[in-house]
Order: structure tokens, then C-alpha cells, then sequence
């Protein structure tokens, strides 16, 4: 007596294959933006190593594109102009005084800055 063993075999389709092998790379691609989300929202991040011992005190904006900013860095401040082209250094200033707080807000201290060293040039 003989018997006859069949076998089947499973039928994987095409598309199924392409349905998983999709979803895996969508949720390689979700992973990673979340990652990048929690990373910039937590500060993991950090800024430049060129952005360090740079500050920028007080800024405004002339027009479209040029603007004027106090920048400190270690030693002075600079009045910087600063347009799409170039950055141009205005002004040297001395460097803040640490220990006399500053009773106005940023903007009134660049604007009496601004001020001051206007007349001065038209003085000259």
C-alpha cells in the first residue's frame, strides 16, 4: 500500500512583501524623527563650537535685509552691520560692566547706545 505525501507549499505574494518590508522602512523613518524631535526639544543638541564666548546683546532691523547688532565677546562689544552681502564692524565698545544690573530692557539700552554714538559721529 503506498501512500502519496503531498506537500504545499505557502503562496507568499509579492505584495506582501512590499507591505512589510514599507512599513519597516516607515517606522525606521518615524524612529528617527522622533529621535531628532526629543533631541532638539531637550537641548542634547547644543550650539556651535563657534557660538562659543559669542553673544548677541541687543539687535535692529534697518530694513529688508540689514540689520545693526551689539555682540559681545570676550573683551569689548562690537556694534556690527550686518547685511546679506557682509557684516561690517561699526563700532568697538567697552566691554559690560558685570555687577551694575541693567534697569532697562535690552532694546532702550541699544537705542540710548545708538543714540550716543551718533551725535559722536556727527560731531566729528
Amino acid at each position: 500500500m503506498k501512500t502519496q505525501a503531498t506537500v504545499v507549499q505557502p503562496v507568499v505574494s509579492p505584495a506582501s512583501s512590499l507591505m512589510q518590508v514599507s512599513g519597516a522602512l516607515l517606522g525606521i523613518i518615524f524612529l528617527i524623527l522622533v529621535v531628532a524631535w526629543v533631541v532638539k526639544r531637550t537641548g542634547f543638541g547644543g550650539k556651535g563650537s563657534a557660538a562659543r564666548g559669542l553673544k548677541v546683546s541687543a539687535g535692529a532691523t534697518l530694513g529688508p535685509r540689514e540689520r545693526i547688532v551689539i555682540v559681545e565677546v570676550e573683551d569689548a562689544r562690537l556694534v556690527l552691520g550686518v547685511t546679506a552681502a557682509q557684516i561690517s564692524l561699526l563700532h568697538t565698545l567697552p566691554p559690560a560692566a558685570p555687577d551694575t544690573p541693567q534697569a532697562t530692557p535690552a532694546t532702550a539700552d541699544f537705542s540710548s547706545i545708538m543714540k550716543n554714538l551718533l551725535t559722536r559721529s556727527g560731531r566729528s
